[in-house]
């Protein structure tokens, strides 16, 4: 498949990763030469420098024959008419853009552009992807990171293990032993900041940051199990009023279980657009740095922090000081991946990572055939597929231990009809069914061999 990217930033640069990896043709267009550079001296890519809307930058990168182009620039205007320009000039079947103004996607939702006005196959919106992890988090304040599968029936849960873990020193193999009637299934290990997919007889360590499958509904047990516990949140702290904090708030605001929140912004001008759109959430206007607007926020009674500015440095001091001043959970918006490693040594509690979601959201809609849905594992170090099991595939009609899976790969969950059962080496993967696998990124190609859902979108 032939494929234009266009932005080479962190996002555009991850995409190109992992569709040049899939050995697809790809070709990246930015209008920073270095950007270009660094893609094309990286990774098995062509590379155009100039702006992605002229059409003779499209025509130099192949657009005549592209199967699809990915607008992942910085502009939001200039995604929209390089989309434009892809559907009126070149025909491209494909077109999926990022957008971040509010504006532009109120009218898209809305339908006031419709595709032949503008031709935009899939809108991809960080601040509303980062929004919805947000909640996802403090949905399970106990996990770093969590996400859901096979129509919300499974979790994903990111847990932190401490020296109190009962299952420390334990052998996986046992687990279900001991634990005959829990659905939770450890698919991923990350040990001293390498991430690996652990096998039967491995232990578990104080230290470990795991990867865990369950049933939704043994999220608390599961959690307990591996010593953590559950506790409500019932009140809430946002450093940040912009788009993603103003998202948060309000979809605070309409769950049916109350939950107090309060949104401190610096901006006066945004602190005052945040108060208007929201009903029951109080707005303060100042710095989230100040001990005294904390304080005046209740941040010592508050069940978490959740600190969602544009500023990496800003989110962490934030949540670090909120976490002195007596707030036990804290949730930090970070965009640079080469801070990630100093969170738990400063003692934050769960992040979000903008481009781990966006390149996520976006890998979901190009993913072909019966892939349900992707979900990208610390810095595209491995993958979460979820997929429907087609008659021709390989694995159709094997027992799971007779699957010649890589060895980075692992089943987590699986759903027959409405049915979750959990992967043991004797089930029978049939036709219909749901699988969702944990892999790493080098074995991802084998496992969409044996889904036969190869990168062919049409």
């Amino acid at each position: 498949m032939k494929v234009i990217i266009c932005g080479a930033g962190q996002v555009g640069w991850q995409i190109a990763r992992h569709l040049s990896g899939e050995r697809n043709d790809v070709t990246v267009v930015d209008n920073n030469p270095d950007l270009v550079h660094r893609a094309t001296d990286t990774l098995e890519v062509q590379g155009i420098a100039g702006f992605a809307s002229y059409p003779d930058i499209l025509e130099r990168a192949g657009a005549r024959d592209a199967d699809m182009i990915i607008a992942a620039t910085h502009s939001d205007e200039v995604n929209m008419v390089t989309c434009q320009v892809a559907h009126s000039v070149f025909a491209i079947p494909r077109k999926i853009a990022r957008l971040r103004s509010q504006s532009y996607l109120d009218a898209i939702y809305s339908d006031l552009y419709r595709r032949d006005h503008m031709p935009i196959d899939v809108v991809i919106s960080p601040e509303r992807e980062v929004a919805e992890a947000a909640l996802s988090r403090l949905a399970a304040p106990s996990a770093f990171d969590t996400e859901s599968f096979l129509d919300g029936d499974s979790q994903l849960l990111g847990i932190q293990l401490d020296d109190d873990c009962p299952v420390v020193h334990t052998p996986l193999r046992q687990l279900t032993d001991l634990f005959s009637t829990l659905s939770a299934i450890v698919v991923g290990v990350r040990r001293k900041g390498t991430l690996f997919a652990p096998e039967a007889n491995d232990q578990l360590f104080a230290g470990d940051q795991i990867y865990v499958f369950t049933n939704t509904e043994d999220v608390a047990r599961t959690l307990e199990v591996f010593g953590k516990t559950q506790k409500k949140q019932e009140r809430v702290v946002l450093v940040g009023g912009g788009n993603v904090g103003l998202a948060v708030a309000q979809a605070l605001e309409k769950r049916a279980t109350r939950i107090r929140a309060k949104v401190i912004e610096r901006s006066r001008e945004r602190a005052e657009m945040a108060a208007d759109a929201l009903e029951r959430t109080i707005v303060l206007n100042g710095d989230g740095l100040s001990p005294e607007l904390l304080t005046e926020a209740g941040i010592s009674r508050s069940d978490a922090i959740l600190t969602v500015t544009e500023d990496d440095k800003t989110n962490l001091l934030a949540a670090l000081r909120a976490k002195g001043m007596g707030c036990p959970m804290s949730i930090c918006l970070v965009n640079d991946p080469t801070l990630l490693p100093l969170l738990g040594p400063m003692g934050i509690d769960a992040y979000i990572n903008p481009r781990a979601t966006t390149v996520s959201s976006i890998l979901r809609h190009i993913r072909h055939g019966r892939v349900r849905g992707v979900y990208s594992i610390g810095d595209a170090e491995a993958e979460v597929i979820e997929a429907q099991v087609l008659s021709t595939s390989p694995i159709s009609g094997q027992h799971i231990r007779d699957i010649n899976f890589p060895e980075g790969v692992l089943v987590g969950a699986v759903k027959k009809g409405a049915k979750l059962m959990r992967p043991s080496g004797d089930l029978r993967i049939e036709d219909g069914d749901v699988i969702a696998m944990f892999a790493m990124a080098a074995d991802v190609p084998e496992v969409e061999r044996l889904l036969q859902v190869s990168i062919d979108f049409f």
